[in-house]
């Protein structure tokens, strides 16, 4: 299913994003945050009191009281992790060592998966003729999950870089790239993000509707995409 709502450009690059656009991130999230647990459980038992949903709303509270850690989600996390250990009464040192090996374990537990061959292969085809990035809102490591061999480089918010739909590493990946921002074509599973996040940039944009394993879904308020898809796949023929 391709749907053109604008004429696109000529394009010198493209742009994916990656979580529930080259995979489904549900599971790999899932088995992050149990490990997570477990790992806490097992190193500062007197997080046994708390539950997952305790740390949602310690999390939900943190990005309500200081809202630029919504642009960094690793530093969030680590900020979580202190205050939750402080809260349960470990010292400052101790807190702040428990977080940063937890941040550890759930990073490494958070990229441990490998993008589907059937990905690679029609990324290692694309990029044959342009060339590709990645532009998430996430932390996982795009080399230990396998795009490191199909894109240049791929861009995360942090240090003052906004997360998408802020225009910030559209920018930034225009300049590195070296061409200008209407030439760049992004692919994303986000109508907020993605879609209206490279329009503002003045970006051209492919959303891929539904997302990875997922549902369809309708467009909400906003720009319209330049190409809307069902299947990551039909980008093969669609770019060819």
């Amino acid at each position: 299913m391709v749907h053109s709502y604008i004429r696109t450009r000529d394009f010198r690059a493209i742009s994916f994003d990656l979580d529930d656009t080259l995979y489904d991130n549900r599971p790999v999230l899932k088995r992050a945050e149990a490990s997570l647990m477990a790992f806490l459980y097992r190193e500062y038992g007197k997080s046994c009191r708390w539950e997952r949903a305790d740390w949602i709303a310690l999390k939900t509270s943190l990005l309500q009281q200081h809202p630029e850690l919504t642009h960094d989600t690793t530093v969030a996390r680590l900020i979580m992790l202190e205050q939750g250990l402080l809260g349960f009464g470990y010292s400052r040192a101790d807190a702040q060592t428990g977080a940063k090996a937890g941040l550890e374990h759930f990073l490494k537990e958070r990229s441990n998966f490998s993008v589907s061959r059937p990905v690679i292969s029609l990324l290692e085809k694309l990029g044959q003729r342009h060339p590709l990035i990645g532009l998430t809102n996430g932390n996982v490591d795009a080399a230990k999950i396998g795009l490191d061999s199909v894109f240049q480089f791929t861009l995360h918010p942090g240090d003052g870089t906004r997360k998408k739909p802020y225009p910030d590493m559209f920018y930034t990946a225009c300049r590195r790239l070296n061409i200008a921002h209407q030439t760049l074509l992004h692919v994303g599973d986000s109508y907020f993000n993605d879609v209206q996040g490279a329009r503002r940039a003045g970006c051209q944009s492919i959303w891929l509707n539904p997302a990875y394993d997922r549902t369809r879904v309708d467009k909400g308020a906003g720009m319209l995409p330049h190409i809307e898809i069902g299947d990551i796949s039909e980008l093969s023929a669609l770019l060819s």
